[in-house]
């Protein structure tokens, strides 16, 4: 079946585009490439440039590809910037989101698959956040996200669309070098940034209630997420139109400190990870890592890639962006 991708020339929907194509799947993307990149895609894959907001490239994505589902990824993502500027996140996150429903409504799409986040728990006071865990988003980011969950399963009961959320926890690492993520927002990418200027990387906060006082989360490498994509949609396309409903996790179950963290940078990278210590960040939790038994029940899926792999491989994408970056 053909799969239509909106987002797909991003850092995670370009490896899930390499690997839906790896496991013999027809796919489009639609991307208005402000943040994604036209050579993430392989040759021969059909990009329409364009925005979520538009209705007529969506609907003349779907009728020329034949699509029959959609991979959401398309989206705003910066928690900061969402608190900063909210109208934007709505506009791009919500409106984005119902517009691409409608066109799948009525173009007689029967499969949506939705990128969603770890940020819909906010701060979780437990060991491992379960799909049952409740729901208190901190941003507009978080809200956008969880409000999107919403609106993807009601609009799936109202028209026959099997549907699949799934929550990322922290992203980490590349496929290849050309797959690496460009963006300085997340804390692998910005010791790297620290690192490679001659500064020390800044850990904001070393007083929580963690074995180390550093932050603890779920490292996921990208490979797994998009393995995790390519099995919800071979469920909702093996499955009768409206017969899935899934909202999953997709994290290893293991915590990692940020100290931790920044100790495996320093045996990949060889440079020197001592860190300045700075006050904390408004509404960083203690701790968060995912459970990741449902989506093994449901979709026969587990993580296969370790910390030291997201490290090792986010580095060589570091460096083929920074050719003055030194390698270990």
């Amino acid at each position: 079946m053909t799969w239509l991708i909106t987002g797909g020339a991003g850092y995670i929907g370009g490896h899930v585009v390499r690997q839906l194509l790896d496991a013999g799947e027809r796919v489009a993307v639609l991307d208005d490439l402000s943040t994604g990149d036209a050579s993430r895609l392989p040759a021969g894959v059909p990009l329409i440039e364009g925005s979520t907001l538009d209705r007529a490239a969506l609907d003349a994505a779907i009728r020329e590809h034949g699509v029959e589902g959609i991979l959401h990824f398309a989206a705003k993502k910066q928690v900061g910037e969402s608190v900063e500027q909210p109208f934007l996140y709505y506009r791009e996150n919500m409106i984005g989101l119902q517009t691409v429903l409608e066109a799948a409504a009525e173009g007689g799409v029967k499969r949506f698959l939705f990128s969603s986040s770890a940020a819909v728990y906010g701060m979780p006071d437990v060991d491992l956040v379960t799909e049952s865990t409740p729901c208190a988003p901190m941003s507009p980011y978080g809200e956008t996200k969880l409000a999107g969950e919403w609106l993807v399963a009601a609009a799936g009961k109202a028209h026959g669309m099997s549907t699949v959320a799934l929550r990322y926890f922290n992203v980490a690492g590349a496929a290849s070098p050309e797959l690496s993520d460009a963006g300085v927002f997340n804390l692998i990418p910005m010791v790297f940034e620290r690192l490679t200027a001659g500064e020390a990387p800044r850990v904001f906060g070393d007083d929580y209630q963690t074995p180390d006082g550093t932050c603890v989360r779920d490292f996921i490498h990208v490979s797994d997420i998009a393995s995790a994509h390519v099995a919800a949609a071979k469920r909702m396309a093996a499955d009768p139109a409206g017969a899935t409903s899934l909202v999953l996790n997709i994290g290893r179950g293991e915590g990692v400190s940020v100290k931790e963290m920044l100790a495996v940078i320093g045996k990949v990278t060889g440079y020197d990870t001592a860190a300045e210590v700075t006050p904390r960040r408004p509404g960083d939790p203690a701790r968060v890592v995912a459970s990741a038994d449902l989506i093994h029940r449901e979709l026969g899926w587990t993580a296969r890639h370790d910390v030291t792999e997201m490290v090792s491989s986010a580095w060589d994408g570091w460096c083929s962006r920074h050719p003055g970056a030194r390698r270990a």
